[in-house]
Order: C-alpha cells, then structure tokens, then sequence
C-alpha cells in the first residue's frame, strides 16, 4: 500500500512509502515518521503568506488530524511512544498571553508635561458635555416656533408663506441693518465666519412670524466678503435683503439710527417702529475692544446695548468665561424674540448661549432654592 502525505496532498521527495523501518500501525494510510518529515519540508518551503494562508484556513483540518489520534490513543489502537503526532501539533500551536490592559498603569510615572496635557483634556472633555447640554435646552425653549406653519402643509406653500412675509417686511417691517464696513480689521478666517452669521441671521428672519427688513451696507461685489458669501451661501443673491456697496450713513438720517454696541452704557428698552437698527458686522478673534463703540461715537449717533446686566446675572462655568460679545446672528435672534414676546428675560434665555456664562435672574433664584 503507497502511503501518502494525506495533509498536503502531495508526498514530499524523498520519503519511503514502503517503509519499514518503523512499527507503523497498517490501519494508518501513512507512515508516521514520513507523515513528520511531510510537515517539515512543506513548513520550509511555505513563503510567510503562504503560512498565513495555511493557519487560517487549514487549522481545523489539522484540528481533525489531532482529534483522530487522540481517539486512536483512547481506544487502544496507537502504543504510547505513538502520541508524538499530536505533540506535533501542540508544537505547531501559537500561545499569546496577553496581560491585563490596566496592570501596571497606576505605577508608571508620567512627566509633568504629560500630565498637564491629560488634565486639559479631561477639562476640554467636561467643557464639550456641559455646552452640548446647554445647547440641547436653547433648542428646547426655541421649540415653540417649530410648528409655526403647522404640519398641514407643503413645503411649496410654507416657501410661498415666507416670501410673502419677507415682502411685507420690505415695506413696512422693523429696519435692521448690518453695517460691513469693518472688514479692514479681519482676517481670512473671520471674513468666512462673517459669511457664516449672516446666512445664519437670514435664516432666522425666514423662519420669524414677524420679519425685519434687512440691510447689508458697505458690501461691494468685488470685495472678499461678497465672494464668500456667494461661495457658502446657497442662493445668496436671491436673498429677500437689500444690500448695497454704500454706508449706512448716506442711507439713513443718522436721528433715526440706533447702534448696537455691547460697549454702550444705555440699555435698549424697546423696539420703535421708526428707527433703524445698526449692527456692527465684526468677528474678532483677537479681541480689539470698542472697535463699533469707536466708529458709532465717530458718526454721533445714539449707542445701545443689549440689557444683559438688568436682566441676567453671572453663572459659574467650567472656564469661567463671563462675555457680552455676540455673534450678529445671535444678537438677531434676541430682537425677533423680544419683538413677538415683549419679554426681555424670554428674549435673552433664548438667545444667549449658555457658554457665555450668563443666565436669566429668575432660572438663578430657582437654583439657589435647589
């Protein structure tokens, strides 16, 4: 009987398939000392892909090989000098033992620069759960304009809806205009985020029961604001707004004018219909003070800001940050609020981001009962 390397499927050169120099057991279909050499020489001969190859598709193969001699060995049919096939595939096996991932780690010392890093982590982390927190309760209390239009109807007649309104507000509605004319003072990168606000402030104009009629003065079609306006904002010169390459001052008598400053000391107390409402179109990550408090104080005309110290108190807050500066759009949304609710305290919790470390006078009794 020719005996045959039955795990590889061929019978490596030089192997004696008569042999007898060994006991083999005649039931087996191979010699067992051949069946040692088949394993070496292919071992050999297989490239590191090919092993990978044969470990993972072929273990359970060589499982079954295994299992065969061990019922062999239980039932008496292989003497126990005969047990070295399966000591074969012990020797075959990989054992990694791993430790457990936390051993040792409380007893490695770490630099001082190392462990800074990890605590400004930590606090960043804590920082990003709180403001996403805060953030899901302003979207609550803004909730209640969500269903405006009711459920009932299309998008095309809630489109429809909205450009009627903007209509109206164009010729009869509070005026607000957003006064572009600060763009020496920034950067690239603030020039973008400007863009930014001002898609954000006419969204919320749309989405309003009441809509202002909106103003961009000082934006000229060749300068760079224009250009990223058209390139972030979908449509943007179809926008229901009027905007125009001159200064608010030439369009407006500057009696009526009312500019918005957080560097004022008068509060705004109310909305007049016959005013026109300045915004100070400026994102400065540098923080140059008083740059719009500068320019109103120039052109002498009357300066606001918003009563966040008449009606907010200082909130404590992982970084301890206390700022009035806003961006335009959420300035924006403080008037829409206030101008359909007549409510400061609702105006100003709806509006000012909890990440300001402000909050309405009534929420910090509640607190300080709890």
């Amino acid at each position: 009987m020719t005996k045959k390397n039955v795990m590889f499927g061929t019978t490596p050169p030089n192997v004696d398939t008569n042999c007898t120099s060994c006991s083999c057991d005649p039931r087996l279909s191979y010699c067992r000392l051949d069946f040692l050499r088949a394993i070496l020489f292919n071992v050999m001969l297989l490239s590191c892909k090919e092993i990978s190859h044969y470990l993972g598709f072929k273990v359970k193969r060589m499982e079954n090989e295994t299992a065969q001699y061990l019922r062999c060995y239980d039932e008496g049919l292989l003497q126990p000098h005969d047990t070295l096939i399966s000591d074969v595939f012990d020797f075959m096996r990989i054992e990694v033992e791993t430790e457990p991932a936390g051993i040792g780690r409380e007893e490695r010392t770490f630099s001082k620069n190392v462990m800074r890093k990890q605590r400004n982590w930590e606090r960043k982390v804590e920082a990003k759960k709180s403001k996403r927190k805060e953030e899901k309760q302003r979207k609550k209390l803004n909730s209640q304009n969500k269903d405006v239009y009711g459920p009932q109807l299309s998008k095309r007649v809630i489109k429809a809806i909205t450009k009627e309104r903007l209509e109206e507000a164009r010729d009869a509605g509070l005026r607000l205009c957003v006064d572009l004319s600060m763009t020496d003072h920034m950067s690239h990168k603030e020039i973008s985020r400007l863009a930014g606000q001002i898609r954000r402030l006419y969204g919320s104009n749309k989405k309003a029961l009441h809509p202002f009629h909106l103003f961009l003065t000082d934006l000229k079609e060749d300068s760079l604001l224009h250009k990223e306006c058209v390139r972030m904002n979908d449509g943007f010169q179809n926008y229901l707004i009027d905007v125009t390459g001159e200064s608010w001052c030439h369009l407006f008598p500057s009696e009526n004018v009312i500019y918005l400053t957080p560097d004022a000391s008068e509060a705004l107390e109310h909305l007049e219909e016959n005013k026109v409402y300045i915004l100070g179109g400026l994102v400065d990550e540098s923080i140059k003070k008083k740059i719009t408090f500068t320019r109103a104080k120039e052109l002498g005309v009357r300066m606001v800001r918003l009563p966040i110290d008449e009606y907010m108190v200082k909130r404590s807050n992982p970084k301890n940050l206390h700022s009035k500066i806003l961006a335009i759009n959420q300035v924006f949304e403080i008037l829409l609020a206030f101008y359909e609710t007549k409510d400061w305290t609702t105006a100003l919790a709806s509006g000012i981001p909890p990440g300001k470390g402000y909050m309405v006078m009534s929420q910090a009794s509640t607190e300080v009962r709890l």
